[in-house]
């Protein structure tokens, strides 16, 4: 139950931090889409773009060394059904890629608006 725990938490701070990094340019765009005033608020997270990725690629990096490490469970526990490691290790690759895609959003976003 620990280790489904410590899976949440890193997938979670993942997509935190891959929305903090993407906040400067996702920002102005939601809150023009919102209708909303104050659009330049989010370049004021620009600077902090680096470590926020820094952090989610450190964050993903830990969370599928801990997905993919072997281990030795007792029966009855819930890293011992296979379908339990499955699924997280699914919801892990399903984390990634929306933590790359929105890191990569400064990028495509050119494209789209």
């Amino acid at each position: 139950m620990e280790d489904v725990r410590k899976d949440r938490l890193l997938s979670t701070g993942a997509v935190l931090a891959a929305v903090g990094a993407s906040l400067c340019c996702i920002l102005p765009v939601a809150v023009a889409v919102l209708g909303v005033g104050s659009a330049a608020l989010g370049a004021k997270f620009e600077p902090f773009r680096p470590y926020f990725a820094g952090a989610t690629a450190l964050l993903l990096g830990f969370a599928f060394y801990r997905a993919y490490k072997p281990v030795a469970c007792v029966p009855g526990e819930a890293c011992a059904v296979p379908a339990n490691r499955r699924r997280n290790r699914i919801i892990l690759w399903t984390v990634t890629i929306v933590a790359f895609a929105l890191l990569a959003f400064p990028y495509y976003s050119t494209w789209l608006f």
